[in-house]
């Protein structure tokens, strides 16, 4: 593998990106700064493999710089958001994010802890990155210094990244790294996966080092709970969220976060078939999180009690941690309701309820009959239209809790095929009323007193005292 950078590194980027990025290297030009192609994407790009994200390291300048070089290039498309604790500012473009930063050095009071951030050379700045691979760096030059034959696009490796590429291996850059920061572990497993690496053998024992010494415990659960979002967001880069689990529990991992957690066997295949589907999504799909539906088919085969604390511990609140911690029980509560059914109006009635996290999980772990019809719902039956709405049935003279009842009847019938167009689809809602509508029975006059006949044994008349 070459130590070089083809000088069309920025070209090949996507355009948005490299449009902002070619904007950014003029700009730093122009206010006598440096700016370097750092990390992942040099990492990428060395692999022949797509790169999307963009980390600048930016030399000279003041701690403001990054702001003023952001706002010379900002525009309406361009969104801004700095922070102030690392010293970083992030440029989003579309679906893409640049993130600018001056050369920095850490320190680690306590081991789990956020580091202190500070001003570094650029030595410093690749010491203080989680691995070798990830501490490769390239200056970016202009149009005009690009064409004028300069050297300057060799690839920077002060830590022996390059080798490391060559031997597919992750390696940290010195003993306490993962005491220092025990969430790269969680890192190393995502690389590993997405990028077929393994990790190296000074960095395995440096990792049982952590965990002999409890550096796992010391980690927050939104730290926690960030990267495991990363992890199952991987099915859309090429990595696998299963593979990097299987890591996890192999390093020991998953029980220093919480004792007794573990990757059941019996959650591989769910977790696979949801690693496919965030690949290349059989339905459009709505606004999702991908780590909430991973949570879901992960821990559904552990005890109510272990999903619960495991929520606790990566501080999932509100309705996605309900959400995870009852899906082993919704689940075989919609498998039996989807079993049962009969038409697509069936099937609708028990998906309609479901968000899309729910929906995700709930069709990685069917079978592969409800699974088709769970496919065939989300992609076919869920966003069609009936030809009424509410505001028909109420110019029809329908009121009240009828208005919805018909609704759903008429929904019902539609993808069943019973109805195909307004007219019909009134007609029903007008039977549906009648048939809901109590029946007033006519008003019953009481009937004509009898004359009274006489006795036959007339009373004796009574005798005066």
């Amino acid at each position: 593998m070459k130590g070089r950078i083809s000088r069309d590194v920025v070209s090949a980027l996507p355009e948005e990106v490299a449009d902002l990025v070619g904007r950014l290297i003029t700009e730093s030009k122009g206010m006598g700064l440096t700016l370097y192609l750092v990390g992942g994407p040099v990492r990428d790009w060395l692999l022949k493999r797509e790169v999307a994200d963009i980390d600048l390291l930016i030399a000279g300048g003041s701690e403001k710089t990054p702001e003023l070089l952001a706002r010379k290039v900002s525009s309406p498309r361009i969104r801004i958001r700095e922070h102030r604790r690392f010293g970083t500012l992030t440029l989003s473009v579309g679906e893409h994010a640049i993130d600018l930063a001056r050369m920095r050095q850490e320190e680690y009071v306590d081991n789990g802890a956020l580091p202190k951030i500070s001003a570094g050379s650029l030595e410093d700045d690749m010491q203080r990155r989680d691995f070798s691979v990830n501490a490769l760096l390239v200056p970016l030059l202009d149009a005009q210094d690009s064409t004028a034959g300069a050297s300057a696009d060799n690839v920077i490796d002060i830590v022996g990244g390059i080798a490391d590429l060559e031997e597919r291996s992750l390696r940290v850059l010195h003993p306490q790294s993962f005491h220092n920061d025990p969430t790269r572990a969680l890192r190393a497993a995502r690389f590993c996966s997405r990028l077929d690496f393994k990790l190296s053998r000074g960095s395995r024992s440096y990792l049982r080092d952590a965990l002999r010494d409890g550096a796992f415990g010391a980690v927050s659960g939104d730290r926690l709970r960030k990267e495991f979002e990363k992890l199952f967001a991987e099915a859309r880069r090429g990595g696998s969220p299963t593979t990097a689990l299987e890591r996890l529990h192999g390093w020991h991992i998953l029980g220093a976060l919480e004792p007794g957690l573990t990757l059941d066997p019996r959650a591989k295949p769910g977790l696979r078939r949801l690693g496919k589907i965030l690949a290349e999504p059989p339905w459009r799909l709505r606004e999702y999180r991908a780590w909430v539906a991973g949570l879901c088919l992960w821990l559904a085969p552990l005890t109510p009690g272990m999903r619960r604390r495991v929520v606790k511990r990566l501080s999932v609140r509100g309705d996605a941690g309900e959400r995870i911690v009852n899906f082993a029980k919704d689940q075989k509560r919609w498998t039996k309701a989807l079993a049962g059914t009969r038409g697509r109006g069936a099937v609708d009635l028990v998906l309609s309820d479901l968000d899309e996290d729910q929906l995700l999980a709930l069709c990685a772990s069917c079978k592969p009959l409800l699974r088709r019809r769970v496919l065939r719902w989300a992609a076919e039956d869920r966003d069609r239209r009936i030809p009424v709405n509410g505001r028909d049935l109420l110019n029809a003279k329908l009121e009240g809790p009828v208005v919805g009842l018909a609704l759903s009847r008429i929904r019902a019938a539609f993808l069943d095929g019973e109805v195909a167009n307004r007219a019909e689809a009134l007609a029903l809602a007008r039977e549906i009323h009648r048939q809901s509508t109590p029946q007033k029975s006519p008003r019953r006059r009481p009937p004509k007193p009898k004359p009274s006949q006489p006795s036959a044994n007339p009373p004796s008349p009574k005798t005066k005292p």
